[in-house]
């Protein structure tokens, strides 16, 4: 039986006490001020080549624990979950970005380095952690598959501004979109408790599920599109929330259907940003924004978790395995994987050297610290060193790697920001008006129809084609007319048209523009 004791209650309050309007206050400035200093540190990113990834790495640290912040974090299941939200979020954003004329010549060099080039990297990683670090076999394989992943989003910062040919980039964003699925399944596999299971089965559950994932992604991405082409929205501002609940629920499918939910959100985005939907630049805009506060947010919370005390004996480890990932697993799964395109050894050179890795990896390391794999506080250390060194030294260093290599793709014409609005919107009206035998329009200049204002003749379909009429241009027998009018003189416009048919362009003086037979 249970009995209530009043003393242990101020004690609970004491302990946890209740949020009120003045926490939520502080929670709030300490928040807008974070993202004020990140995105100022954004322009010191942009103008040094680095990526803004290190930025917030280091501004979380400085929040933490030593740091002037002063902030103990040591949640590292909270920093998964929120860190594969943010990675949901990167991940559509990058794909909604994606052109098909750049990324379609190149999905079958990515598809080979997304899984011949994981595990390549994998084996030259972890065989490098045992024998020249000293780890053990699971966590050598947990670590070589952790880092063999490429980051989406320090790809999609850094590859976007240098001005690369469009079969370089396009490899390297669908690489780095695909390659999320086979490392997780691997780094859950090596992580859980008990014998790692045979690589044939491992290979068998990750064709299974990247064929889920990209099945789910592209049926979500083309139902998707095909709805918000039909269905007209009431307001523009609705269109970008649409576009990231589909992007979000092809994740969450392909998630529950046990397949690749990065997999199917990266390629449904795809589907949509090729889609020419409505209001895109503020679809387009919209997203990006949130892919930066994802970002932000990723990595601050990364920063935090970390403990810099700690790091000093796991310093020269992390140099080593990073040093054989990029000079020489890194390089050997590129030239393996790519022997069948017949790719320059410029273009090699390159993609060798940006396989960035970022928040990927730091995020997946919290896998075996939430499962409780021994060692797992230095696997986290290693792997942070690892990314962070290696993309200092990356980043920066691409576009003068790039210039030695004479692969400077020039500067490309920037795509129009083109809008389509629905009628809905701009509260009007598409009539279509078909000009039948024994009309009256038949004859009547386009001028002469005296359509009230806010309603025009925009096209005219004639003889299985169509142009834009001039006031000058005279209707004919079997002309099909687009006239658009605004809600307020739309029923005038209709009726002044059903006039003019009747009797032609003196309706207004003939009188026969009142109560028209209707036909």
């Amino acid at each position: 039986m249970c009995s209530y004791d009043p003393r242990n209650a101020p004690l609970r309050q004491k302990r946890n006490p209740p949020l009120t309007v003045h926490h939520l206050n502080q929670l709030l400035l300490v928040c807008s001020l974070v993202l004020l200093v990140a995105v100022a540190a954004v322009r010191i990113s942009s103008r040094s080549g680095l990526p803004s990834l290190l930025v917030y790495l280091g501004i979380g640290v400085l929040m933490g624990q030593d740091g002037i912040g002063d902030i103990h974090f040591s949640n590292a299941e909270m920093t998964q979950v929120i860190g594969y939200a943010a990675l949901v979020v990167i991940l559509a954003e990058g794909g909604l970005g994606t052109k098909w004329k750049e990324i379609g010549p190149a999905l079958p060099s990515a598809s080979a380095l997304a899984l011949g080039g994981v595990a390549v990297s994998v084996g030259v990683t972890a065989t490098a952690a045992h024998y020249l670090v000293g780890l053990e076999w699971r966590q050598a394989l947990i670590i070589g598959a952790v880092v063999s992943s490429t980051d989406a989003a320090a790809v999609f910062s850094v590859l976007r501004r240098i001005p690369l040919p469009a079969r370089v980039t396009g490899t390297l964003e669908a690489e780095s979109g695909f390659n999320d699925a086979p490392v997780v399944i691997l780094v859950v596999a090596f992580s859980t408790a008990g014998p790692v299971e045979h690589w044939y089965v491992l290979l068998g559950e990750i064709a299974l599920e990247l064929a889920i994932g990209a099945a789910i992604g592209l049926a979500v991405g083309f139902a998707g599109a095909w709805g918000l082409r039909h269905v007209a929205l009431p307001a523009s501002g609705l269109y970008p929330i649409a576009v990231m609940a589909i992007a979000t629920a092809a994740y969450a499918g392909g998630a529950l259907a046990h397949g690749s939910g990065f997999l199917g959100v990266y390629l449904a985005s795809m589907v949509l940003g090729n889609a020419k939907l409505p209001h895109w630049p503020a679809t387009r805009g919209f997203a990006e924004g949130l892919g930066w506060i994802a970002q932000i947010g990723m990595f601050v919370l990364l920063g935090l978790l970390v403990t810099p005390h700690e790091l000093g004996d796991d310093v020269m480890p992390a140099l080593i395995i990073g040093l054989v990932l990029t000079m020489v697993a890194r390089p050997l799964s590129v030239l393996l994987c790519l022997i069948p395109f017949r790719v320059p050894w410029q273009e090699q050179t390159l993609m060798s050297w940006a396989g960035l890795r970022g928040a990927v990896p730091i995020i997946l390391a919290t896998i075996p610290m939430v499962n409780g794999v021994d060692g797992n506080q230095r696997i986290f250390n290693i792997v942070f060193v690892l990314v962070v060194v290696y993309t200092l030294v990356q980043g920066p260093t691409l576009p003068w790697l790039a210039r030695t290599l004479r692969l400077g793709g020039g500067n490309e014409a920037t795509d129009l920001g083109i809008e389509s609005a629905p009628l809905e919107r701009l509260r009007g009206h598409l009539l279509s008006v078909a000009i039948p035998e024994g009309s009256r329009m038949h004859g009547v200049e386009v001028g002469e129809l005296r359509l009230p204002a806010g309603a025009a003749v925009t096209l005219v379909v004639r003889d299985d084609a169509s142009f834009v009429p001039s006031p000058t241009t005279v209707l004919r027998y079997g002309d099909e007319l687009l006239v658009v009018a605004t809600d307020p003189v739309r029923d005038a416009a209709e009726k002044r048209l059903r006039a003019v048919g009747h009797g032609g362009k003196l309706a207004g003086w003939l009188g026969t523009d009142k109560n028209p037979k209707r036909r």
